[in-house]
């Protein structure tokens, strides 16, 4: 018996030697041949016999990295080390800069193994994998290679997070840190989908803002689910995105509060049912209100406001303005005061745009701006009407608003 060696070639092209069993076939010839011309009966004791061997072919035992060795623009998702017809017996990872270890999960039938946590962007890394093949040999493979850099990459800030509970009117929102030029490259990449069965769109506010929202306010009780596969994704020219994931939330209740700046109060309807009214304060005839519907895109117990910071004078500075809840991103709030004289609210429009209730400094235990802070979540919607300036109504990219768009306008903004 001889034994052959030959050249296998991984998926990323390196050569790897591997060895195995060769069966040769070899012919006897038994006896001797008598030949004659004149005879037409076989001679019986001239044999012919050729015994064939078996070929047996062991399979082959391979282990893939799926970061190739050398590459410089490699996924910090998706790494990967899967072998085939062996099992993996160890493997090493780590960060060559700092030399620490990078700790990994194995699977239970030893086949495959990946990193516990995402890679960092712009890192180089080493990984050795050993496996064993069914005979017993071993498989060694090795790749050194650097992950894509933040500038030839691209990542999305999106609201609402995980686990979270909305009002009805919160859209899915992304925010990305680079213009993106392959826009339906990146939307089709981006699934939202509602136990409500509800249509969804997306709508682009430039090259770097994608808002996602059904036709009319989201179910109440509905789980939306919103799935990432940009890993890997070119959004413009050698730029490629590097998230993968799925983001799950419930939107809650349905509240939608109306403003009428005419008598100066905020009826707050909930599940369709008038559930409290309250007097407000608006902007005043100099800085009217925005009309239109607002989105309660953050809440804060307490906050700074400074007017230099949104396009005034030194009017107000304060540092500790109650129960904020954010309409715009121009600095539109509806929040607690406490420096106003309690008549104004119900009666008189005294702010410079936001829409202010009656509290305490400190924020008391039982005013009316608490009383609508407790009650309301982010995502919940603030129509507001007859503002003194009609021609005053908030733009639909002006925060999350774009509910001040009507659908077809909306779906036309859609790349898929």
């Amino acid at each position: 018996m001889t034994s052959q060696v030959s050249t296998a070639f991984t998926r990323s092209g390196r050569a790897r030697r591997l060895s195995r069993p060769a069966y040769v076939t070899v012919a006897l010839l038994v006896g001797a041949f008598s030949l004659t011309s004149c005879s037409d009966a076989p001679d019986n004791d001239v044999k012919d016999s050729a015994a064939a061997s078996p070929t047996t072919t062991a399979p082959r035992a391979e282990v893939d990295i799926s970061a190739e060795n050398g590459s410089t623009g490699a996924s910090i998702n998706a790494t990967r080390v899967i072998s085939r017809n062996a099992t993996l017996t160890k493997v090493t990872m780590s960060r060559v800069d700092t030399g620490s270890a990078v700790e990994g999960a194995m699977s239970s039938d030893r086949k495959s193994w990946k990193p516990s946590a995402q890679l960092e962007r712009g890192t180089r890394y080493e990984i050795t994998a050993e496996g064993k093949g069914s005979e017993g040999n071993t498989v060694v493979e090795h790749s050194a290679f650097t992950t894509v850099s933040n500038g030839n990459s691209f990542i999305g800030t999106f609201t609402p997070d995980n686990g979270t509970t909305v009002g009805v009117g919160m859209p899915v929102s992304f925010t990305f840190d680079k213009a993106i030029t392959d826009k339906k490259a990146v939307q089709s990449h981006i699934t939202v989908t509602s136990s409500s069965g509800q249509e969804v769109s997306g709508h682009w506010f430039g090259e770097q803002r994608l808002d996602i929202r059904p036709k009319d306010y989201w179910e109440p009780g509905s789980t939306v689910t919103m799935k990432l596969d940009l890993d890997g994704v070119e959004g413009a020219s050698g730029i490629y995105g590097v998230q993968s994931k799925t983001v799950t939330f419930t939107v809650g209740r349905s509240q939608v509060s109306s403003v009428d700046m005419n008598t100066q109060t905020m009826t707050v309807t909930r599940d369709g049912k008038v559930f409290k009214e309250l007097p407000i304060s608006g902007g005043s005839p100099q800085n009217p209100t925005y009309n239109g519907q607002m989105v309660i895109s953050e809440k804060f117990e307490k906050t700074h406001m400074d007017s230099s910071t949104v396009g005034f004078g030194g009017e107000y500075n304060f540092t500790d303005v109650p129960h904020a809840m954010r309409l715009s991103t121009s600095g539109t709030f509806v929040h607690g005061n406490y420096w106003g004289n309690p008549s104004v609210f119900g009666s008189a429009g005294t702010s410079h745009g936001c829409i202010g209730l009656r509290d305490v400094q400190g924020g008391g235990s039982d005013t009316p701006a608490k009383w609508f802070y407790d009650h309301s979540l982010v995502g919940d919607v603030i129509t507001v009407k007859n503002s003194p300036d009609a021609e005053k109504s908030i733009k639909p990219d002006n925060g999350l608003n774009g509910w001040n768009m009507d659908w077809e306008t909306w779906t036309a903004g859609s790349a898929v």
